[in-house]
């Protein structure tokens, strides 16, 4: 066993006082490497993948999303912005949620130890490029209000900050992503109809009604400016040109609007526009060519053109490919829980993968709203919808919560105000359980490992890991903890942080649990506890998980007679039972607990 891995087993057992857990540590076998579901022997092992980050298949990864801003300041120098471009520079609150804080790109670098002894193999990070500080509504901490799309935001550090950390991380055989957005720019244009020429709102407090395609062919418009001052802000020089946006106003996102309007006033991008897609693939493969990325996420996804994407993913792809980034790797938010519409964009849409807003939503209604289990086995009976030639189910990101819709922590509480404090962090174990021995690539929000729980979502769900100013933040009680956002929160002792370092080393030693084809094993309307297992066909290898969501001891019956399973690891007050008859397999587990089995010696 690697050195560094044997190391991370050894403290993952070392778990909290809260629940303690049962792991086989004995028996690690190094299965053979499945591809699409089907066995082929490729003969690395767990260690050698996760030293060469450069040919590793993205299926093997454990993601952690941060925003640079909240997580670590390794340069106060730069926490103002820019000195040089006043767009570019201020915005610094140490006190408000919408502010700056001061985290940084170098932050990150210092905190690499923190994500690789939880097990991270893959940092993705909110954009980085540089930003407009202050818009009408608010300060752009996370990175989403670009003007120029070659340089990286001065909150953020420079280009050298960027290539440092990535040359670090990948020293460490750690992924970097970047977050990347090709919807919108920054809010520069503005309405004669609705904006005063020094670009304030004529009426304060409002937005520019949407105008419709028919209002338009009638003559009904807006007409576009661009404030003193700002008309040569956006880089590249054509960004400035008004005639490659839409300008018809903000978008209701509905309809029409959701493609052609302006996203929160942003500035919606023409992505149908011919000049648009060619500068935006331009755009992005010289960021590929100088940084060398391992990936992208692409933001606002499902309010650009599917034609867009049709052209987008593939070329760069194949460009990053050609720039010896074999396993370059894209994946899109397309903010929807339902499969139909999420595998639109895998498929037609040409993106190998997308972020499972519809396992977020069955997680979430299983194990924080106490909904029957058999929402997963309905989940993932939609899994073929995903299957193409360049994208399938397994490709699929999955998580719990993140920076727009909330975290764990958060929906736990909400439903579940009066809930024990430690029946609420074991749901959050669980749920951990589940995304990362289910189907697809597991995708930690940062701070979920340290408890964090938040007020809601957006700027309520963006706390600070390090000791936080703003009030709000602070007065939360977080999960598994009796620190606050006002300390310091980098526990590597924390119970969440030692369940999830402890689930990455099972992920990494199993081959099942992140290539085995899912197979449904037990689902039932009343029952709290269920269970699925991941499985080589060609060999016969398999790992059964069973969960109980419930607040009782559960049992359930297997027809299974034919294998026979040893334990291989356990979560709870107590251990598991598993008895063999000659009609099948019985399981019981304690409440709020899950095991794992294997038929492998």
């Amino acid at each position: 066993m690697d050195t560094k891995i044997a190391t991370l087993v050894t403290a993952a057992l070392l778990l909290s006082a809260c629940q303690p857990s049962h792991i086989d540590t004995e028996h690690a076998p190094h299965l053979a490497d499945v591809k699409s579901g089907n066995a082929e022997l490729k003969g690395q092992t767990a260690p050698d993948i996760y030293q060469d980050y450069l040919h590793r298949d993205v299926r093997d990864d454990i993601f952690y999303f941060v925003l640079p801003d909240r997580f670590y300041n390794g340069n106060s120098i730069n926490d103002n912005g820019s000195l040089s471009h006043k767009i570019s520079a201020g915005g610094l609150d140490l006190t408000h949620p919408r502010g700056f804080h001061g985290g940084d790109i170098t932050g990150i670098e210092q905190k690499l130890d923190y994500l690789q002894n939880l097990g991270i193999t893959a940092i993705w990070m909110t954009p980085l490029l540089r930003n407009k500080a202050i818009q009408t509504d608010g300060i752009a901490h996370h990175g989403y209000w670009i003007v120029d799309f070659t340089e990286i935001d001065p909150h953020f550090g420079s280009n050298a900050d960027l290539k440092q950390l990535i040359n670090a991380a990948h020293q460490r055989g750690i992924k970097v992503f970047f977050d990347i957005i090709t919807n919108h720019t920054a809010d520069v244009i503005k309405y004669q109809e609705c904006h005063q020429a020094s670009g304030e709102f004529i009426t304060p407090n409002t937005q520019c009604e949407y105008k419709s395609l028919d209002q338009l062919a009638k003559g009904d418009k807006y007409t576009p400016f661009i404030p003193a001052g700002e008309a040569e802000v956006k880089v590249p020089k054509w960004l400035n040109d008004p005639r490659f946006y839409h300008n018809q106003g903000d978008s209701t996102f509905k309809g029409e609007s959701s493609l052609n309007g302006d996203f929160n006033g942003l500035d919606d991008l023409n992505t149908a526009h011919p000049e648009v897609l060619s500068g935006m693939i331009e755009i992005y493969q010289n960021l590929i060519k100088e940084f060398k990325p391992d990936g992208f996420r692409i933001d606002t996804v499902k309010h650009v053109d599917l034609s867009f994407w049709q052209t987008f993913s593939p070329e760069i792809v194949n460009f990053a490919k050609a720039q010896g980034i074999p396993q370059f790797h894209v994946f899109g938010e397309v903010y929807a829980p339902d499969p139909k519409v999420l595998s639109l964009y895998t498929t037609e849409g040409k993106l190998p993968s997308v972020l499972d807003f519809a396992f977020q939503q069955a997680a979430a209604d299983i194990f924080y709203r106490k909904k029957s289990p058999e929402l997963a086995q309905q989940l993932f009976a939609q899994d073929s919808l995903y299957q193409d030639h360049d994208s399938q189910a397994d490709l699929l990101m999955t998580f719990l919560g993140n920076h727009d819709m909330g975290r764990t922590g958060y929906f736990i509480n909400q439903a579940n105000p009066d809930m024990p404090a430690e029946d609420k962090l074991q749901r959050s174990i669980l749920s951990h359980a589940f995304m990362f021995l289910s189907r697809g690539i597991p995708v930690i929000y940062y701070g979920d490992e340290q408890g964090f729980t938040g007020d809601g979502n957006d700027i309520h769900a963006r706390e600070d890991m390090f000791a936080s100013q703003v009030a709000s933040y602070n007065d939360n009680i977080l999960l598994g903890t009796k620190a606050t956002t006002a300390n310091d929160n980098f526990d590597t002792q924390h119970p969440l942080y030692q369940a999830i370092a402890q689930l990455s080393v099972l992920r990494k030693q199993h081959i099942l649990l992140r290539r085995g084809e899912y197979q449904d094993r037990f689902y039932q309307t009343d029952s709290p506890m269920f269970a699925f297992a991941r499985v080589d066909k060609a060999t016969g290898a398999e790992i059964l998980i069973v969960l109980n969501s419930g607040e009782q001891a559960q049992s359930i019956e297997l027809p299974s007679a034919a294998l026979s399973y040893r334990l291989l690891h356990s979560w709870g007050q107590q251990q598991p039972e598993i008895n063999d008859s000659a009609t099948g397999l019985s399981i019981t587990l304690p409440r709020l607990s899950y095991a794992i089995y294997t038929n492998q010696p």
